[in-house]
């Protein structure tokens, strides 16, 4: 596979899991100085990795929740919380597993922030009444 084409296959996986709407923001603040950047991470994690036949989506996003929340990555664990539960199937409690589970090994601190960033994204998009 050449670079054309884990790019088309990175950009399609990255829809699929995040969403148009946040690609075509993200698309809309393209410019000289980070577009070399965001052609790496279409390519690598998104059209090398994400595309990866072995483990399935749903595996695949539990991970990028655990790790984020494990890395304190605040940002990028409320972008795939908000993208399991819009666009991945994912209810509320299926995030609460997640981040029980990873609070188990990350600290009480991590579980802490990780259910007040969740629970936002779940009132915004419904999920959580």
């Amino acid at each position: 596979m050449d670079d054309a084409e884990r790019l088309k296959r990175g950009e399609a996986a990255r829809r699929k899991v995040l969403g148009d709407e946040w690609v075509n923001r993200s698309a809309k603040n393209r410019n000289a100085f980070n577009a070399e950047w965001l052609d790496t991470i279409t390519r690598s994690p998104w059209g090398e990795i994400w595309t990866r036949p072995h483990l399935d989506e749903r595996t695949r996003r539990v991970l990028v929740m655990g790790t984020l929340l494990a890395l304190g990555r605040w940002d990028e664990f409320a972008l795939h919380v908000r993208a399991a539960v819009t666009t991945g199937g994912f209810s509320a409690d299926d995030v609460k597993e997640i981040i029980l589970q990873q609070a188990s090994y990350c600290g009480v601190p991590a579980g802490n922030h990780a259910f007040k960033v969740a629970e936002e994204i779940l009132r915004d998009t419904g999920k959580l009444k």
